[in-house]
């Protein structure tokens, strides 16, 4: 098995705005979520009881701690989008000056 790989600088381009594009989707499903899961919402869900205190604080903590997690995972894949579009762009240069060398220019 050859060790050998080449990176093309269009496609990780591609696939770096491809999880930019995710980041943004997630983070406005995110802000979607809180909207319809902020406290006066379950509360209206579950209603005033007494009874059912206990649960609906338990769901609204759910809701809140999901939508931290779920933010994270969205800053998550936009650095890996930045990431992958600078190493496109190191890449590209790495090549242009390797052909440059080839070509007896730059040095």
């Amino acid at each position: 098995m050859s060790g050998d790989f080449y990176l093309e600088p269009q496609e990780l381009t591609k696939l770096g705005n491809a999880f930019g594009t995710r980041a943004y989707d997630l983070a406005s499903a995110v802000r979607s979520f809180q909207g319809k899961t902020g406290a006066e919402h379950i509360h209206d869900g579950f209603g005033f009881l007494t009874e059912s205190e206990e649960v609906t604080s338990a769901y609204i903590e759910l809701a809140a701690e999901m939508a931290v997690r779920l933010g994270e995972l969205a800053r998550q894949f936009d650095e890996i989008g930045q990431a992958l579009k600078v190493n496109a762009t190191n890449s590209e240069a790495a090549d242009d000056t390797l052909a440059d060398l080839f070509k007896g220019g730059k040095r």
